[in-house]
């Protein structure tokens, strides 16, 4: 049973009211002293009124706001309310730190990187499983932390955390964190690279001494995250993750899937903390023996003898589309769509 007593008696405002802000109004309505909701997007709001969700102007009742649940999609600086905001920047907090107060009991693995979390987070899952764990993803990946109806204190929760996600919390904490790499991405929004290192090292932000904090010392920004680390006195355990630790197992792999560099990545991370909860490379193997992808990430749609089609949708930086190009020759590569602030590639013919 979930303990909110922290809420009781609370009026709360939840900005944004997609499937984050839902899921937050849905766990907090029986026990708040009053939710008031809101989404700038009119059909969004017409949305949340037909699911009972009570639509009122939070910021006019400024003076009674104990706490501001902000969804991921919003820009504070970019907010028609950005004053309100601002000056009442120390009640802000978002889902993630409402599922930690909630969860605190249980064991949190969290995922964050410019490209392959959602992926690690399944490797993690499936590993985790076929050791006889109980083993749920949540997050950025596609469930909101706060969408699940039990919560079961002996399961493990495996948390996708976008950039956006983590950029206005202040509790949130997790048992394994880990930055998967970092490339220039979502700058539209955090205005430079220094800032975009800033809010994913906030993933580390709360750790303590007997959590662990993964990190792959040979991407390029590295050091600027460690050097954060030590700035911030994290007292948590760094650990160096390198691709080669996981080579010894690749060689009872016979899934394809792991052939490719940038699936190595993944799975370096994925061993590493598996390793954590002692599980044997039998069961590893067997796991990724198994494991299938995700859809739109490196998914072949149709091979044969002189054709491969392969869906790569979901990588939407040039840094994800160079990963996928470098596995193959001869490529058509179809895309589309805008490219995003200060994105930029390099393609040698």
């Amino acid at each position: 049973m979930l303990s909110i007593e922290k809420y009781k008696d609370k009026n709360i405002a939840i900005y944004g009211m997609g499937i984050t802000g839902q899921s937050t109004a849905k766990i907090l309505k029986k026990n708040s002293k009053a939710i008031y909701c809101w989404d700038d997007d009119k059909k969004v709001r017409e949305k949340a009124k037909k699911l009972n969700y009570s639509i009122k102007k939070f910021w006019l009742a400024k003076d009674i706001i104990d706490t501001i649940v902000i969804s991921p999609g919003i820009d504070i600086g970019k907010s028609k309310i950005k004053n309100f905001l601002s000056k009442n920047y120390k009640k802000i907090i978002t889902d993630l730190d409402i599922f930690f107060d909630l969860k605190k009991d249980c064991t949190i693995i969290s995922i964050t990187g410019t490209n392959g979390k959602s992926t690690t987070c399944k490797i993690i899952e499936k590993i985790l499983t076929y050791a006889g764990y109980c083993a749920k993803t949540i997050g950025n990946i596609g469930n909101p932390a706060l969408s699940l109806n039990k919560i079961k204190k002996e399961c493990i929760y495996i948390l996708e955390a976008s950039s956006y996600q983590l950029q206005y919390s202040k509790l949130f904490q997790s048992k394994h964190s880990a930055i998967l790499n970092i490339s220039p991405d979502h700058l539209e929004r955090h205005k430079n690279i220094n800032n975009y290192i800033n809010v994913k090292s906030k993933i580390f932000f709360k750790q303590k001494k007997k959590d662990f904090f993964y990190i792959n010392p040979k991407n390029k920004y590295s050091e600027k995250i460690k050097k954060i680390f030590k700035s911030k006195k994290i007292k948590s355990k760094i650990v160096l993750v390198n691709k080669n630790n996981c080579r010894n197992i690749l060689n009872n792999v016979t899934n394809k899937y792991f052939k490719s560099e940038g699936n190595l990545e993944n799975l370096s991370f994925a061993y590493e903390i598996a390793k954590r909860f002692k599980i044997n490379d039998k069961i590893i193997i067997k796991a990724l023996n198994n494991f299938k992808g995700l859809p739109h990430r490196q998914e072949v749609i149709l091979s044969n003898k002189n054709f491969m089609c392969i869906n790569d949708s979901k990588a939407t930086s040039f840094d994800a589309c160079v990963q996928s190009l470098n596995n193959n020759t001869k490529i058509y590569w179809i895309l589309g769509g805008v490219s995003k602030y200060k994105d930029k590639i390099e393609i040698n013919n």
